[in-house]
Order: C-alpha cells, then sequence, then structure tokens
C-alpha cells in the first residue's frame, strides 16, 4: 500500500498543484467569467503541450482522471436534495425532463448527420442536455471516447454557455418574460450550474432561485442518462465483435443517487454539505487538469469544426425547444 501511495502521489500532487492555480485565477476579476475547470483544463494542456510529464507522474495522473474523477460525481449528489425538485413543480419537472430527452435525441441524430464520431456526439449530447463538464466526464466512463474529444466537447460546452449568459437576459427583456418563467428556461437550457446562475440572477432573486432550482433536476437525471449511454456502448460493441457485450454499470452512479437520498434526508449539517460541495469541485478540477496533460493540440486540430457545429445546432435547439414549452405550459 506505501509503495503504491508513493507512485501516485507526485502525479495527484501535479494535478491537485494545477486545480489549485486554476481555481485561484478563476477568482482574478480579468478571467473570472472563464470556469475553474476549464482554467484547469489549459493549464494541463499547458504544461502537456509544452514542457511535457515525466514517466513517473503518469500513474498519479490516470488515478486523477478515473477515480478521483468517480469520487467528484459521487460527491455531486450533495447539490441536490429531492425537496428542491419538487419545488420546481410537475409542469416544471415535465418541461426539463422533455426537454433534455428530446436534445439528447437530436443531438445524436444530428451527429450522425453531419458525419461527427458517435462517441463525441454523445458526449455533447450528454453536457448540452444535462450539466456541461460535469456529464462530459461522467457520461465518458461508459463512452470511453479518448481525451482530446473529451477536451474540445468541454471547450464547444463551456463557450456555447457562455454566449448563454449575454443573450438570454437581452432576449428575455425583449420578450418581457416574468421572473418564474425566465429562471426556469435558464436552468432548464444552459449548460453548467455556474452559468445559470450567472445567468438567472439578472433576471432578480426569483429568476435565480428557479433557475437553480430547475438546473438541479436535470442534473439529477445524470444518472440515467449515462446507464443508457453504457446500454449504447455495449450494443456498439456487441456489433463490431459480433457477441453479445455486457453492458457496463457505473457504480460510482449509485452512490451518486445514494448521496441525493442522503441530503434530501438533511442528516448531514449545512456546514459539512458546502465543504463536501467545495471538495466535488477541486477534485472534478483535479481530474481535468489530469485530463489537459494528456491531451494533444494536434489531435485537437485534427477534429475540426464538425464537433463545434454539433454543439452549436444543440445549443439552438436546446434553448428554443425550453422556451417553447415554457411559453406553452408555463407561462
Amino acid at each position: 500500500m506505501r509503495s503504491t501511495i508513493w507512485k501516485l502521489l507526485p502525479g495527484v500532487a501535479l494535478t491537485a498543484a494545477l486545480a489549485c492555480a486554476a481555481r485561484w485565477l478563476h477568482g482574478v476579476p480579468a478571467i473570472s467569467g472563464i470556469s475553474a475547470l476549464m482554467l484547469a483544463i489549459f493549464l494541463g494542456m499547458a504544461v502537456g503541450n509544452t514542457a511535457g510529464v515525466p514517466a513517473a507522474m503518469q500513474s498519479g495522473i490516470r488515478f486523477s482522471m478515473r477515480r478521483l474523477l468517480r469520487l467528484a460525481i459521487v460527491l455531486l449528489g450533495f447539490q441536490i436534495s429531492l425537496r428542491q425538485i419538487l419545488q420546481v413543480g410537475g409542469p416544471g419537472f415535465l418541461i426539463v425532463l422533455a426537454t433534455l430527452v428530446c436534445t439528447f435525441l437530436f443531438t445524436v441524430w444530428l451527429g450522425r448527420r453531419l458525419g461527427v464520431d458517435p462517441k463525441v456526439a454523445e458526449l455533447i449530447a450528454a453536457g448540452t442536455s444535462i450539466c456541461g463538464a460535469s456529464a462530459i466526464v461522467a457520461a465518458n466512463t461508459v463512452t470511453e471516447a479518448d481525451d482530446e474529444a473529451v477536451t474540445y466537447s468541454i471547450a464547444i460546452i463551456t463557450a456555447l454557455g457562455t454566449a448563454s449568459i449575454l443573450l438570454y437576459p437581452l432576449a428575455a427583456a425583449a420578450m418581457g418574460m416574468p421572473s418564474p418563467a425566465y429562471g426556469l428556461w435558464t436552468g432548464a437550457s444552459i449548460h453548467e450550474i455556474a452559468q445559470v446562475v450567472a445567468a438567472a440572477f439578472q433576471g432578480g432573486s426569483v429568476s435565480a432561485q428557479y433557475g437553480a432550482i430547475s438546473k438541479l433536476s436535470r442534473v439529477m437525471l445524470l444518472a440515467p442518462v449515462v446507464f443508457t449511454l453504457g446500454y449504447l456502448a455495449a450494443r456498439r460493441r456487441s456489433s463490431a465483435e459480433g457477441a453479445r457485450a455486457r453492458v457496463p454499470v457505473p457504480w460510482f452512479l449509485l452512490g451518486f443517487l445514494a448521496m441525493i437520498a442522503v441530503n434530501s434526508l438533511g442528516v448531514v449539517p449545512a456546514a459539512w454539505t458546502a465543504r463536501l460541495v467545495t471538495a466535488n469541485q477541486f477534485l472534478l478540477a483535479a481530474a481535468l487538469a489530469a485530463m489537459g496533460l494528456e491531451t494533444s493540440l494536434r489531435k485537437l486540430r485534427a477534429a475540426g469544426m464538425r464537433p463545434f457545429l454539433l454543439g452549436g445546432g444543440a445549443w439552438c435547439f436546446i434553448s428554443i425547444l425550453s422556451l417553447a414549452l415554457i411559453r406553452a405550459f408555463y407561462w
């Protein structure tokens, strides 16, 4: 055990240092608009594509990309409770659910039409329909795309979600949207939790509350989507190998659901819940820094513009569909 720890320590220390640097940079006013998770990827890519990574650090980097990532997804459950989901109401939750399912299916279909690799299309579909970077890295545990595909997908989702922060308030003001409807729109369609909060707060405290709660109800649906992706991945392997492949069971998602249940029961003090949420963000940043260290810029350039066009199409679809459903059934 001691030898294993010493073997992992250098790589884990590097990813932790990059995560700390990313969180510090996120606090710098000039670049605070870029999420700490995206900054962690950028820092990892900068180090990996310039100085390189010694062989002694590879084991720790792989540990961060896999084990620490799974732990981060488990702790994500402490951001959600069933009480919050109920506050959205039946119509609100059905709008979120319908938007998620339709966006996911549309993105996968559009990916086929554009000739995008099915694994990349599924990552972009998960990131757009659920919760951005967290959904992408969780989905990749069963999709098993390469690191460049994950990095490219996260970059696309982050860029388009940032555009939503700027455009959604302008659109809502032009349409005269009431605060609850605007909050639900942001939560049902914008990619990252932080992006939802940033956009929803521009409509006032009521829209911020509706945005955060509806967004968390989307995050709760992460588990069934990833299980579905595991089934699709098994079908692909069965077709390629000519034999029935076993459907992967991402056990860490059961931990994610268990943490939602624990948080819903209120047995963990609020102060500890806040610490666990902070730990979730740090572990996720470390995992994405590790992914950046393993990402080749040359392979990213080779991916071309089709994944970006796919992400843009999915972004337009989820924005318009959620708005139409809210206008028809909620506003």
